[in-house]
């Protein structure tokens, strides 16, 4: 339910905020008053096309705010779910749109910046207006398949179709798939061949690039290495001379300590010292030999080798820029290419399997979409009588109203295009709703089709001038059906009809007032006497008689 309109600088409005309720509510007032900007402001807020026209001369921007009161079933909480809008199950929903002087436009939801796009989807699913000012309900042909789904009983069959069409569609995109992978397939599989050949022939080993660029800086260090050992050996000496020298001076200390080895002198025990030093020089000596002599060994490659592991070396590299990797990645390139081969060699048998998938489910789909069509096609028949049915109290009786079908796309709510279609005059032929019935027309068409889809929607429904070229009998016809529509929706009517007027619980008086170069347009509500006042302003004219009362309390008393 739409419970408040606030509004700043629209047109000829400077600031209004009203309150509603629900039921039938009735928004009158004299030609030119300005009914129509009430309903571009609540247009403005739920996402219609609005521009900077409609900002009050002399302001900077314009900016207009619908809140609504909806049961937490609504079907618009889906769409804000998918699009992270936070909403609080209890309170107001609300739409601000603002448009400034420069062009810019900024929307917003539960004071959430969002696209006017979104804004726009959220307020065609609270809000319909139909009428001369429609721009979302019949005038749109994507609505009509929308309320004949909500006219018909077969939800059974929508969610049929809507369930066998993700598996349609997916069965159909892998057999594309599968396709376009066996059309390329011989270049492909060539060169599949050829790397994984390559590849095999190289046959790198994980963690090998380390170890070969480490053998590689040891090798290029090597020669260095042994001129270098050649020179210890050589002050070594490996002719055992140095040895020999150390063996003749222990020699001669062990024959002083022979002599003195038993006294306390500090002479004696020095030569103890330096016999032992003796001793151990000329041990580590032979294992200084042996170990630069071990080194030495070790740092005598083999001839060649540097160039066989720079040959190595670069060949990896060169495999890994070819297939653009790095070196640790060429295992894994290998072991993609071997699956791509294989899935290119098992693709026939695939196309085969994947075929038979999607004929199957194309074939569930064309049953599902068959009984949908024919469900819609039986529920249409039903509802082009109900709508014909009320066509002649609001004073189209010869009118004639069809639902057209034609076969479109497939999607996930089947394959049907529906239109609605009208002729308004004997012997025309039937035509678009949208493009042959006036605004007129089009409001009391909609009025004939909400009256047959009543208690089926959840929008608020606006009528713009649904009453037009319409009086007396007709115009009671069309408020008691108003009426007949609000005891199940929220509905809204803007009328010049005294008898739609006093069909409405709630009654909104528009009116325009000038001072000096400042025209405002100003709403207010009326009720009792103010409203019975407004009812004979209606029947009377500009001079309100009591006669004009006593059937203003009339009307408002049937």
């Amino acid at each position: 339910m739409l419970t408040g309109l606030s509004v700043r600088n629209v047109v000829l409005i400077e600031q209004l905020n009203l309150e509603f309720d629900g039921g039938l509510s009735a928004l009158t007032g004299e030609t030119g008053a300005g009914k129509s900007i009430i309903l571009d402001s609540l247009g403005m807020a739920t996402g219609a096309r609005s521009d900077r026209g409609l900002i009050r001369s002399g302001a900077d921007r314009a900016e207009s705010i619908a809140a609504f009161t909806l049961a937490s079933s609504h079907p618009v909480y889906a769409l804000l779910e998918q699009n992270d809008i936070e909403s609080l199950e209890g309170e107001d929903l609300t739409l601000r749109r603002v448009i400034r002087a420069d062009g810019r436009s900024k929307a917003y939801i539960n004071d959430a910046p969002v696209s006017v796009k979104l804004l726009a989807e959220v307020g065609s699913i609270l809000l319909e207006v139909h009428g001369q000012h429609d721009g979302r309900g019949l005038l749109d042909p994507l609505n009509h398949i929308t309320m004949l789904d909500l006219f018909g009983s077969y939800q059974a069959e929508l969610d049929a179709v809507a369930s066998v069409y993700t598996e349609h569609k997916a069965a159909e995109k892998a057999l594309q798939s599968l396709l376009a992978l066996q059309a390329k397939a011989g270049d492909e599989q060539d060169f599949l061949e050829h790397a994984i050949a390559e590849l095999d022939r190289l046959d790198a080993q994980q963690g090998e690039d380390v170890t070969l660029a480490e053998e590689r800086r040891f090798l290029q260090g090597a020669e260095g290495a042994l001129a270098e050992l050649a020179a210890a050996q050589d002050a070594l000496g490996e002719d055992g001379a140095f040895e020999e020298r150390l063996s003749m001076a222990l020699a001669g200390i062990e024959r002083l300590n022979s002599k003195f080895g038993e006294s306390e002198l500090p002479a004696a025990k020095s030569l103890e010292l330096a016999g032992q030093a003796l001793e151990r020089a000329l041990l580590e000596t032979q294992e200084a030999r042996n170990a630069v002599t071990e080194a030495a060994e070790n740092f005598d490659v083999e001839p060649g080798r540097l160039d066989a592991v720079e040959k190595r070396l670069f060949a990896l590299r060169a495999a890994a820029r070819k297939y653009g990797c790095d070196l640790s990645g060429l295992i894994d390139v290998r072991a993609k290419f071997a699956a791509d081969l294989s899935a290119i060699e098992s693709v026939t048998h695939d196309i085969g399997k994947t075929r038979k998938r999607a004929e199957a489910a194309k074939l569930a789909y064309d049953k599902a979409a068959r009984a949908l069509t024919q469900a819609r096609k039986d529920a249409a028949k039903i509802l082009d009588q109900a709508v014909l049915t009320e066509l002649p109290p609001l004073k189209m009786e010869r009118a004639i109203f069809e639902t057209h079908f034609e076969e479109a796309v497939e999607t996930a709510q089947g394959r049907d295009s529906v239109r609605f279609r009208v002729s308004t005059n004997p012997g025309t032929a039937l035509g678009p709703l949208d493009k042959i019935a006036s605004g007129g027309e089009m409001a009391r068409f909609a009025l004939a089709i909400k009256v047959a889809l009543a208690g089926k929607n959840e929008a608020v429904m606006v009528f713009d001038e649904v009453d037009q070229g319409v009086g007396g009998a007709v115009a009671n016809a069309v408020g008691k059906r108003l009426s007949k529509l609000a005891q199940n929706a929220q509905v809204f009517v803007v009328t010049h009809s005294p008898q739609v007027a006093a069909a409405a619980d709630h009654q909104f008086r528009i009116e325009k007032s000038s001072t000096g170069t400042t025209t405002t347009t100003h709403v207010q509500a009326v009720a009792d006497e103010a409203r019975e006042e407004e009812i004979a302003r209606m029947l009377a004219g500009e001079t309100i008689t009591q006669e004009a009362r006593a059937a203003a309390r009339q009307l408002m008393s049937s």
